[in-house]
């Protein structure tokens, strides 16, 4: 039985949107009238689609990983780097046919796997649009690429549609949360999701080959992303003995060092806003102490399976969502914008 077979859009509404208690802010809008926490509304808004070369390798492999961005978030982090579209709402709405042949033109195009970038806010939307994607033949893995600040009750929605997780695992610092994020629940909530996610989806890796050279390919599991905050090692150290104790052989660490300060370009209040939370850390990139002194955490864990990424002054993959193509040429492939639809 799907959500399709059991929901007529009232009824799903009803059971959703009406009184939206999707994620942990339990904002209890209705979001058939107006926008919830979110900042979405009952209906499914995207930014940007295309083949992204930027993710972890199991991810990328050969063809890259499609990647569809939605507008709207159940977080508000401070500083981040998708924050035209996670909370300035830049997007348009995307039905349900529109929704299916962007899944489809990515994997005509190669892709590795659909990447759906952070779509907590919508997950019931998103269950059914999949589910009609896949009777309409997307037949390559589906990875849910979050922040983590998920229920798992709403994760559920997912089970059979979605292969890979890719969540966030931010802090375990409630107070760095609360000001960070303006939610202190977020290491407690977090947790239990990351959980939740390692138990449904058993580590798959594969090899694959392609003109003579092979990589290894995920097909299913889970793989926990951590950002490092400059100046904030402690904070890093203990979100990597809780990983190491509860994830470590069960799923893939992905330890990040590639903090980058944004130029926001924002209202006046908003941007005091923001830098009186980036105050919480150092707004820098990290550097090359900071560089060896990860590496010496790694070392110490001794994680089964963890990647790390080489320290890097370059700044110029910031996306901006403005652009049809909103990452570098070398990062990503776009195939669908919200101001063109398909491209190309």
């Amino acid at each position: 039985m799907t959500l399709s077979d059991t929901q007529t859009e009232t009824d799903f509404n009803k059971n959703f949107y009406y009184s939206c208690n999707q994620c942990p802010r339990k904002c209890s809008i209705n979001r058939a009238e107006k926008a919830g926490y979110c900042g979405c509304k009952n209906e499914l808004t995207v930014a940007s689609a295309g083949l992204h070369f930027g993710e972890e390798p199991v991810i990328t492999v050969f063809g890259g990983s499609g990647t569809i961005f939605f507008s709207g978030c159940t977080l508000r982090c401070a500083f981040c780097q998708n924050y035209q579209i996670s909370q300035q709402g830049m997007g348009r709405t995307v039905g349900q046919d529109e929704f299916v042949k962007i899944c489809l033109k990515l994997q005509d195009s190669g892709a590795e796997n659909i990447n759906l970038v952070t779509g907590s806010h919508n997950i019931p939307l998103i269950a059914l649009y999949l589910e009609k994607a896949k009777t309409a033949g997307l037949k390559i893995p589906v990875a849910w690429n979050s922040s983590a600040y998920e229920n798992t009750e709403s994760l559920e929605l997912l089970k059979g549609l979605v292969d890979i997780y890719l969540p966030d695992f931010k802090t375990l610092n409630p107070m760095m949360s609360k000001e960070l994020f303006k939610a202190q629940d977020y290491p407690s909530v977090a947790k239990k999701a990351v959980r939740w996610m390692m138990e449904n989806t058993p580590l798959k890796i594969i090899s694959v080959k392609e003109n003579g050279e092979v990589k290894e390919k995920m097909l299913g599991g889970t793989i926990i992303r951590h950002l490092f905050l400059p100046g904030r090692l402690g904070d890093t150290e203990l979100a990597l003995s809780w990983l190491k104790n509860h994830a470590d052989g069960r799923a893939c660490i992905s330890l990040m060092s590639q903090y980058t300060p944004v130029p926001f370009e924002c209202e006046k209040s908003e941007l005091e806003n923001r830098n009186a939370s980036l105050k919480a850390f150092q707004n820098r990139l990290v550097n090359r102490e900071e560089d060896f002194q990860l590496k010496g955490l790694i070392e110490k864990y001794e994680f089964e399976y963890l990647f790390y990424q080489d320290l890097s002054d370059d700044t110029s993959w910031l996306p901006d969502f403005n652009r049809t193509q909103p990452f570098s040429n070398a990062l990503a492939k776009p195939v669908w914008h919200w101001t063109k639809g398909f491209l190309g």
